[in-house]
């Protein structure tokens, strides 16, 4: 999945958690969030490695 898709996702089990009070959801969400912005950075940086190497 992409990094975009990750953070999306995890905002929305993070809105199920809290809708539904569930704390693990909730933490699943917010992990899922992390996961899916350091994807984006590790993405970006490899973007701009491969550029410098042109």
């Amino acid at each position: 999945m992409s990094g975009k898709t990750d953070e999306v996702k995890g905002r929305i089990k993070e809105a199920a958690g809290v809708l539904t009070n569930n704390d693990k959801l909730r933490r699943e969400g917010k992990t899922d969030q992390v996961v899916g912005k350091i994807k984006q950075v590790a993405q970006k940086t490899l973007d701009k490695a491969k550029d410098a190497a042109k």
